[in-house]
């Protein structure tokens, strides 16, 4: 009985030991900040987080270098988002034809949910029939397919079939301009309102800005269907008895363009948002309220050969693998942290010419950890100056070790000999 109470006196005593042991990092890491709560990022935040760089802070400064005749217009890459050039972007103003990207985003959005499909025949409404400007001359109750309709507004701006479109997916023009609404709103583009499908002249307020059809653009090329129409020079609808014509030229003479849309009213005068892509990068350039057609595709076209000549994208991901970090205290023994962020990032060329990475991470750290907290960072360097930090994290969650847990890794250690 003496016996079976030392053995047992012995093992809570090495059990104990064990626990203050293993816990010294665990108090030391809740001292420094116990009342904080773990730093947990999103993607959205993750993606702005990468943008802090001196390199995005200095592209205001290059502005002047790009000589842009339209009264407002912005230039940016597609999938960072980042703004390479702006010039009066937040000023609002009709964006005449150029609202049909967003008639147009809501369209590819319904068609991947299922809700539409190519081969639908699509019945006209009389309110589609009746819009005017340009247009393939639909009758009330002509019968078109979706991917005729979606043709012919891509290509030649035609203003009946977006308006066709409109009344198949929400059962009135009306009804379809509130989904625009809303769809603008959770994209971002707080100054955006929008009266019709079309950008056709209207009583009401129909206003964006060259930043806020950026934004909508961006989010149309995410939809790689868009580029089978929106890439389109020449073709046909109705069995080849009426010819389409792209109203935007520089499909047919801009190496690699992809889109996207033009517009013109007497109110807006001539836009643009032109898209084109070269080795994998894709830029667009968004112009408004130029005096001529020329005017609006040779301002375009400065904008997209600037950033072809000046930028590219430098992949995040270093060259070596990421260590792991061990974990205290944890279920699991340790982590790979994951980087947080987009997979590339927007830089001036004589910036990734010598372009260099490191990793800043603690020898350990204690558990119980939440995936997605940060543990460490990527730091990327041009020479001496730092181009961007991203944020390295737990991509599990790991829990603390309870008390069976702790004396079972004490035992584990002290066999193996690591104490």
């Amino acid at each position: 009985m003496k016996k079976t109470s030392a053995l047992l006196l012995a093992l809570a005593v090495i059990f104990s030991c064990a626990a203050g042991f293993l816990y010294i990092p665990w108090l030391s890491a809740l001292a420094a900040g116990e009342e904080d709560e773990p730093a947990v990022y999103s993607d959205a935040e993750a993606e702005a987080f990468a943008s802090l760089s001196d390199a995005a802070a200095e592209t205001a400064a290059l502005a002047g270098s790009i000589d842009v005749d339209a009264p407002c217009a912005i230039l940016i890459e597609k999938s960072t988002g980042a703004v390479i050039f702006e010039k009066n972007a937040d000023e609002r103003r009709a964006p005449a034809s150029v609202t049909k990207i967003m008639t147009l985003l809501l369209t590819v959005e319904a068609l991947e949910r299922g809700e539409l499909s190519p081969d639908e025949m699509v019945c006209v409404s009389d309110e589609a029939a009746e819009k005017g400007g340009s247009q393939i001359f639909l009758e009330p109750g002509e019968e078109m397919s979706v991917h005729e309709l979606i043709k012919s507004v891509a290509v030649s701006s035609a203003n009946d079939a977006a308006a066709a479109l409109a009344c198949r997916l929400a059962g009135s023009e009306a009804a379809f301009v509130e989904k625009m609404n809303s769809r603008a709103k959770a994209l971002g583009m707080s100054k955006t309102v929008f009266s019709n499908c079309t950008g056709l002249p209207v009583e009401g307020e129909h206003l964006t800005t060259a930043r806020d059809i950026s934004v909508m653009s961006r989010e149309l090329l995410k939809h790689d269907i868009i580029k089978e129409y929106s890439t389109i020079w020449m073709d046909t609808v109705r069995d080849g008895s009426f010819g389409l014509a792209n109203t935007n030229k520089m499909i047919y003479y801009y190496p690699g363009a992809t889109g996207l849309k033009t517009g013109y009213t007497a109110e807006a005068l001539y836009c643009l948002s032109a898209s084109a892509e070269r080795d994998g990068v894709e830029y667009i350039a968004v112009v408004m309220g130029c005096e001529s057609s020329e005017k609006r595709f040779a301002a375009a076209k400065a904008l997209l050969d600037y950033a072809f000549a000046n930028y590219c994208l430098l992949p995040v991901a270093p060259d070596f693998p990421i260590p792991s970090v061990p974990v205290t205290l944890g279920a699991s023994g340790q982590t790979v942290p994951v980087i947080v962020g987009p997979e590339s990032i927007l830089v001036e060329r004589s910036a990734a010419a010598d372009a260099s990475k490191s990793l800043e991470l603690p020898s350990s750290i204690a558990a119980p950890l939440k995936s997605g907290e940060r543990i460490g960072t990527l730091r990327i360097k041009s020479g001496d100056k730092v181009i961007a930090e991203l944020p390295l994290a737990v991509n599990e969650d790991i829990p603390r070790l309870g008390w069976t847990g702790i004396f079972r890794e004490f035992m584990r250690m002290l066999l193996r000999g690591e104490m």
